[in-house]
């Protein structure tokens, strides 16, 4: 099994980006832009490198290679964004991958590009790039190419040997699950569990118990043996349960109007160990979004575009505002489940002066951009 840490480390000992691997400081996929330019990275990626994975590695500043870590991202659809896009596309993952030094819920993501052989190319035009397209890696670029195009694989050996560098061992996950339970969360209940003899996944949060169920609220979930981050958030409720081969997480979002809040199921992720020393993920939506009055959510709507652009413009807000602006992300999130499709636009054009005015807030908003991610990828 490889240690994805030392294998971020060991990818950032090749100082530059070169035609296996690519470093970037965030990406974002929230706009077409944003989109375009990650699949012509992954697109570049595959083709160039035919035989064996390629890399991109996220939250690295470009011009010193310095850790500085990203927000945890759990794109479990992120596949569908690329077999949407590409032609013969390559198997995709994005993994967050702890370091000890950043922030809580601060990673590294490692996204890990698996090409099928076949040459990659883009089924439809998105952004300024025309469907048909087909790139490859130049040194650390991705370039389109018209002519002369034949994949070549000239990587292997170079990404066997990194691969090789970073597998684990029995030092390295014991001292993944005692720095887990015993330095990060000695403040939680921390569990962990065995799978197939190989596996090891440790978890923590605060437990609550409702008849005859247990949920877990600021949740960390981590397989140690790769260091991955399967799971983190400061705010939704989540159920565990496992037997000898699965490990079942199902997330709860709270949502509602003033008083009227209440848990929906959200998602349910099963990770499934077999005995041949591999895993899969398999995620399934399992959310039904409550319907409210479409009059008293242009309300909502409205208000709560008004306080967005007050706070835009700087000027002061009353003290209902500041309540409406607590329940914002929540209300918005609603009102986009509810068939208002410009509510995810304004929370993404607003999130930055929502930052710089209560960041607290904007941990919330942060967590609903999440949900309405997944609900849209669904």
């Amino acid at each position: 099994m490889i240690n994805k840490r030392l294998l971020v480390k060991n990818l950032l000992a090749h100082n530059d980006e070169n035609s296996f691997y690519d470093k970037k400081r965030y990406i974002n996929i929230s706009d077409k832009e944003g989109k375009a330019k990650f699949l012509k990275h992954v697109c570049a990626l595959a083709n160039s490198n035919p035989k064996n994975n390629s890399y991109i590695v996220v939250g690295v500043e470009d011009e010193d290679n310095k850790i500085v870590g990203v927000d945890f991202f759990d794109d479990s659809k992120i596949q569908n964004l690329v077999n949407a896009y590409i032609e013969n596309a390559p198997i995709i993952s994005y993994e967050n991958i702890p370091f000890p030094h950043l922030p809580e819920g601060k990673v590294v993501g490692l996204v890990t590009i698996r090409a099928n052989g076949k040459l990659c190319a883009l089924r439809k035009n998105i952004w300024k790039y025309w469907g048909g397209s087909v790139f490859f890696r130049d040194g650390s670029m991705s370039m389109p190419k018209v002519f002369d195009i034949q994949i070549k694989d000239v990587n292997s050996p170079i990404v066997a040997e990194i691969e090789q560098h970073a597998k684990n061992n029995i030092e390295l996950t014991l001292n993944g699950v005692f720095d887990f339970m015993n330095k990060r969360h000695p403040d939680m209940e921390s569990h962990y569990k065995v799978f197939k003899e190989q596996f090891v996944v440790c978890w923590a949060g605060l437990p609550k118990k409702a008849k005859d169920k247990t949920y877990y609220s600021r949740v960390d979930i981590e397989l140690i043996n790769e260091q991955v981050k399967l799971f983190y958030s400061a705010l939704d409720e989540v159920e565990i349960i496992d037997n000898d081969r699965v490990f079942t997480i199902t997330e709860y979002v709270q949502l509602g109007l003033e008083q009227q809040q209440k848990y929906y199921p959200l998602e349910t992720v099963n990770i499934i160990f077999d005995d041949n020393g591999t895993y899969k993920i398999e995620s399934t939506l399992i959310f039904k979004p409550p319907q409210y009055d479409k009059k008293v959510l242009y309300h909502i709507f409205n208000t709560n575009n008004a306080i967005l652009e007050k706070i835009k413009k700087k000027l002061p807000l009353t003290p209902r505002d500041e309540k409406d602006l607590k329940d914002l992300p929540a209300t918005h999130l609603i009102c986009y489940l509810n068939g208002f499709e410009g509510a995810k636009q304004m929370l993404e054009d607003y999130r930055w002066f929502v930052k710089d005015y209560n960041k607290d807030i904007y941990k919330s908003l942060k967590e609903s951009l999440r949900i309405l991610r997944k609900v849209r990828y669904s």
